[in-house]
């Protein structure tokens, strides 16, 4: 498929309501889109970067400088036979996960189109029904939390992650897990807390937790090796992995049972793939972590969510949990039983509102092949 042209958007949606995390607040999003076109068939991706350089060292503007001056104008114009190929054109550009994972995953919705196939059966997968779960931002006290908790199970989701730092712990969980005993529980702390918090981190394990969320800094795969042994509770790994060679690093140095992939995170399908079949050799489970996503980083994340391994419930839950209105149509819902169908049609299976995406819009790049200039 050559590439004849690509566009990248920022478009700006507003939360309905606050996300609090161990490292700050969201509620406005700054979004960039990727739509990329070959042999008349356009692809979309999503670029998952935060605002700020909290979560990992990118963010809109970085993605959007190096995608706009390295990664468009290294790719347009060129033949590829796959969207498989786009990690090794782009492999002198250090880094830049999310901004990569924005550009190849066009490139995977793009070609699933043209073989006219749905995404998740070109990526491999395995089922036409993926677990939902959901994640809790940071609450004022624990009986607001314990109310929100109560109104997410009424709409069916399978687990329910809480999102922690240190004074907002072990008294915010211990009041959900005495009101939902039996409930499918996890904790993620976004890097909040060091070794010499894991007393604190002990006192989780009474609660019977699904998993523990990358407690320790967000690089720092050796020290979570030595909590993992003083903890009971299983911990997962989301911040400290960005390639298959840190999974298998920290699944030999015993740093957690389970892993969290993040198609930014690890640069798009294909890193994901690679680093999922790592760990169903090893039988480590993993899960697709969320990452505040429009419908299009959405619909990708249901697709990689149907892989062998996937054996947990993720972060993908329905759109309107997040936005008013969601740039895809239909929206992505959950059903009763805590579950998302998988679209059965050509590449994403969901229709853009373009109309909606071009009124968001602040500013866009465009190449072509002919100019190759944007």
């Amino acid at each position: 498929m050559k590439i004849e042209s690509i566009a990248l958007r920022e478009i700006h949606m507003r939360l309905k309501s606050p996300f609090e995390t161990s490292f700050g607040v969201v509620q406005d999003r700054r979004i960039l889109l990727v739509e990329a076109i070959g042999d008349g068939i356009n692809g979309w991706g999503e670029v998952t970067a935060g605002e700020s350089p909290a979560y990992n060292a990118e963010t809109t503007d970085t993605a959007w400088h190096v995608i706009s001056d390295f990664i468009a104008p290294l790719l347009i114009g060129k033949n590829l036979a796959a969207a498989s190929e786009f990690p090794k054109l782009v492999n002198q550009i250090r880094g830049h996960e999310m901004a990569k994972s924005g550009v190849e995953n066009a490139l995977w919705d793009m070609e699933a189109k043209l073989r006219g196939v749905a995404l998740y059966k070109l990526l491999g997968g395995a089922v036409d029904e993926i677990a939902a779960g959901v994640s809790l931002g940071i609450r004022e006290n624990p009986e607001s939390l314990v109310k929100r908790v109560g109104e997410e199970l009424q709409s069916g989701y399978q687990r329910v992650k809480l999102k922690i730092k240190p004074g907002k712990d072990v008294e915010f969980v211990a009041a959900v897990r005495k009101e939902f005993p039996t409930i499918r529980l996890s904790v993620d702390a976004n890097s909040a807390y060091t070794l010499d918090d894991a007393v604190q981190l002990q006192k989780l394990d009474e609660f019977n937790l699904l998993m523990m969320e990358q407690p320790l800094s967000w690089d720092d795969i050796y020290g979570h090796s030595k909590l993992q042994a003083q903890v009971r509770t299983a911990i997962c790994l989301d911040e400290c992995i960005y390639n298959t060679n840190h999974a298998l690093a920290a699944i030999e140095m015993k740093a957690c049972r389970i892993i969290n992939i993040k198609l930014g995170r690890v640069g798009g399908h294909t890193e994901a793939r690679k680093m999922q079949a790592a760990c169903l050799r090893r039988h480590v489970p993993v899960w697709c972590g969320g990452m505040l996503e429009s419908g299009i980083g959405r619909a990708h994340n249901i697709a990689m969510s149907t892989l062998p391994g996937f054996t947990l419930p993720g972060d993908v839950s329905a759109s309107h949990r997040y936005w008013n209105e969601d740039i895809i149509e239909p929206a992505v819902e959950v059903t009763a039983k805590g579950t998302i169908r998988v679209p059965s049609t050509p590449g994403l299976g969901y229709a853009i509102k373009r109309d909606y995406i071009e009124e968001i819009t602040v500013r866009r790049n465009n190449w072509t092949a002919r100019s190759a200039v944007n």
